[in-house]
């Protein structure tokens, strides 16, 4: 067996494979396409993670001018992770619910990418998509829920975190569009009620545990979107076969792929690398229609970028002759090809996997980037604290903007809880 050494862009040495394939053609778009359309390619398994929603516009904590950037600067939080930790949220709701405003189903549309792995579904091709994002685009997409395995929850449901009766899909919504934070309707419970993503604090979902084995059954995975950093992502895609093609599309090296002799890496923009796949598989037509109908009226949308006039992504064979970190423009290789721009601590964004690992980022960094731009007043209510839970409570949430009018929660009609001014 043959290997080539190649650096990544955290400075690690990898040693990728160079040898003949097995199963594959070749290590190309050309060779992935032609095994899909064979008989041997039945079971589709695929991993995504937050570089797939990017194109969407969804906000990524990268940019000190985004609306969710100033938001999160101003919750003087006590450190990143708190607004994903349970006993934070018990007592603290108001960061948690800032930040669902702005990550509300609804908000933004499904890109290429979503809507390739709904024609792999259409096809019958595809056996279970994981995904580690919890913004529901793959069900709003049309990725059937019996196929879909959200790793991390979504805001698709919700319910209490006491006593864990679900609450009304359409009263949550209303809700957290009028910045209030939601109680319980259940009589004398009144517990706080939040969307099911998994906090620190709370375990895995046990479907996740089932459904990781079946894996070991593939035909085909696709690793979209995701550096495989975050257990149990971290060893998913180590546990399909050897006689298992591993196709990652990503904008970095991600775990092992690359150590088979099968294993393609397509590395560049998700979307600009789906729709060439899909040229080659005859699906381009079918792609674009299915996508027109993901179609949200005043979508923040960026998916539409993903129609660039030439490559934007590099094969192995590519990566050859490009000098690690090498920061160039889009288009500007010194071989004709083209590599995504780098740009300091924004980039190391691209391979990280969980909203609180993102915003853990960007935080550390607030203070080497220009100052926010001016934001009129979040003007989400904290939940009022009972004397016991003022003795255990920090102040974090009592140093955010002050508010134009008495915070209130929502309650059921026999309830009254008031807020205080």
């Amino acid at each position: 067996m043959t290997f080539t050494s190649v650096m990544d862009d955290n400075d690690e040495l990898l040693m990728l494979y160079d040898g003949p394939t097995t199963i594959l053609e070749g290590r190309d778009i050309a060779s992935v396409a032609k095994y899909m359309k064979s008989p041997q390619c039945k079971q589709v398994f695929v991993i995504l993670g937050a570089g797939v929603s990017t194109a969407a516009g969804i906000p990524d904590f990268r940019s000190p001018r985004t609306r969710l950037y100033a938001m999160l600067a101003k919750l003087n939080l006590p450190y990143p992770r708190a607004v994903f930790e349970l006993n934070y949220f018990r007592f603290h709701p108001t960061p948690f619910y800032t930040l669902a405003r702005e990550l509300y189903p609804g908000r933004y549309r499904p890109t290429l990418t979503h809507t390739f792995v709904k024609l792999l579904s259409d096809r019958n091709l595809l056996h279970t998509c994981f995904t580690q994002n919890i913004d529901t685009l793959e069900r709003q997409a049309g990725i059937p829920a019996e196929k879909l395995v959200e790793a991390n929850g979504s805001f698709a449901s919700q319910r209490c975190i006491d006593c864990k009766k679900e609450y009304d899909s359409a009263r949550m919504r209303e809700a957290i569009e009028k910045g209030e934070i939601v109680v319980c309707d259940k009589e004398s419970c009144g517990g706080l009620v939040k969307p099911d993503i998994v906090f620190f604090g709370e375990s895995m979902p046990e479907f996740l545990s089932q459904s990781i084995p079946k894996i070991g059954s593939a035909d085909l995975l696709f690793v979209i979107g995701t550096s495989l950093t975050v257990q149990p992502f971290a060893k998913l895609a180590s546990m399909a076969p050897e006689s298992c093609p591993r196709v990652l599309i990503n904008l970095d090296f991600a775990g092992d792929i690359g150590t088979r002799a099968d294993d393609v890496l397509l590395l560049g923009r998700c979307d600009t690398i789906v729709r060439d796949l899909c040229r080659e598989l005859g699906w381009e037509e079918t792609l674009d229609s299915e996508w027109a109908k993901t179609e949200i009226a005043g979508s923040a949308s960026l998916a539409a970028s993903a129609l660039p006039p030439e490559r934007a992504y590099r094969t192995k064979a590519l990566m050859d002759a490009v000098v690690p970190h090498e920061q160039v423009e889009m288009g500007s290789t010194s071989n004709g090809t083209s590599t995504p721009t780098a740009a300091g601590w924004q980039d190391k964004l691209d391979a990280v996997d969980s909203l609180s690992e993102r915003l853990r980022v960007a935080l550390e960094c607030s203070e080497k980037v220009v100052p926010l731009l001016e934001e009129a007043a979040i003007t989400f209510p904290a939940r009022t604290l009972s004397s016991e839970e003022i003795l255990f409570a920090s102040g974090a949430v009592d140093d955010l903007p002050s508010l134009e009018e008495p915070p209130h929660i929502v309650t059921p009609p026999v309830i009254v809880l008031e807020g205080k001014s």
